[in-house]
């Protein structure tokens, strides 16, 4: 059996037992911690009432327990990929996972309490003033880490062409996804007074989007339905690099049985094809929310959009695969 991401690797048990434990580790933790938190969380959801905005006040922990799994286990996983600045890049994932990991409690505490924890303007507060600077300051040293460890990735060829292009546009859409709501607030207030799970009055600053700067009102995702909500493009945003590496396990999973997909440069191709589409949707999603638009609300730009990434995302898939080269199968090149 060979390895999906790297066809000429066995994945025997033993080797993928082997492969497992080089594994950044302080990512490796991170990412347990938060699979441990997705679980108390959900059990807080189910016995306690208590809400936020409408939704569960174990949400939001559940959300970014769920987020930064994925994000750290993919991180975990990648630097074991570098051969160019491999110290950095380590030194920079402990960070990252850190970081992480003082942001998201900080998050839970605050749910645990009842109150809110991002935009929170309470004074009188103690803890939520200590926590402040957590919340604060975390969010900035993870996107510095994340540029660091893009720009490690850039310099070197971390696998085959179309992994390495899966991982570059993964990290860049990833790194853009943490960019856009920094950029949006950095530049907007909304001061208001929003009323926490103990009927305490708090104030607030900031938000997530316009028209509606909390953003309720869509399942699960708690995603505004009646604004403009910037936490839409940062999610779409942060996992392309997990979609993309699914599509790359995914076309040489089916170049076994379909000849054109054993070229190489065909699946690079189509890689390139679906990160130029993802980056389309994300900055469509982007354009709405900065339009105060909800996204399941879209207008005829919106959807006119919408079509334009798709039809042209479409089209050059079509002529990428018409224009690949007729690979032929081992039984045919030994015959």
């Amino acid at each position: 059996m060979t390895s999906l991401l790297d066809p000429a690797r066995p994945t025997g048990h033993s080797t993928l037992r082997t492969a497992w434990r080089t594994w950044h580790r302080p990512l490796l933790i991170c990412a347990a911690l938060m699979s441990a938190l997705m679980l108390l969380s959900g059990i807080g959801m189910a016995v306690d009432s208590r809400t936020l905005l409408g939704e569960s006040v174990w949400a939001k922990p559940l959300k970014f327990a769920f987020a930064f799994t994925l994000y750290t286990a993919t991180l975990a996983w990648l630097l074991t990929k570098l051969n160019k600045g491999r110290r950095l890049a380590r030194w920079t994932g402990t960070v990252f996972a850190l970081a992480a990991t003082a942001e998201v409690a900080a998050i839970t505490l605050q749910a645990a309490r009842g109150t809110f924890s991002h935009f929170n303007a309470d004074q009188s507060d103690p803890i939520t003033l200590a926590l402040v600077p957590v919340l604060t300051l975390g969010v900035m040293v993870i996107v510095i880490a994340q540029l660091l460890i893009s720009t490690v990735v850039l310099i070197q060829r971390t696998g085959g062409r179309d992994l390495n292009r899966a991982l570059r546009a993964g990290l860049a859409l990833a790194t853009a996804g943490m960019l856009i709501p920094i950029y949006w607030m950095a530049g907007a207030t909304h001061p208001r007074t929003v009323t926490d799970a103990n009927g305490t009055d708090i104030p607030m600053y900031q938000g997530h989007g316009i028209g509606d700067p909390d953003g309720h009102g869509m399942p699960l995702t708690n995603w505004s339905t009646t604004g403009g909500d910037f936490r839409v493009p940062h999610f779409f945003a942060l996992h392309g690099i997990q979609a993309l590496l699914l599509l790359t396990v995914a076309l040489i999973a089916l170049s076994t049985r379909h000849p054109r997909l054993r070229d190489e440069r065909v699946r690079a191709r189509l890689i390139g094809t679906a990160a130029l589409g993802y980056s389309g949707l994300v900055a469509v999603v982007t354009w709405q929310a900065a339009r105060g638009q909800s996204l399941i609300h879209p207008d005829t730009a919106t959807l006119t959009a919408f079509a334009a990434v798709l039809l042209l995302t479409a089209a050059i898939t079509i002529q990428v695969i018409r224009a690949g080269r007729l690979t032929p199968s081992r039984r045919e090149s030994s015959t």
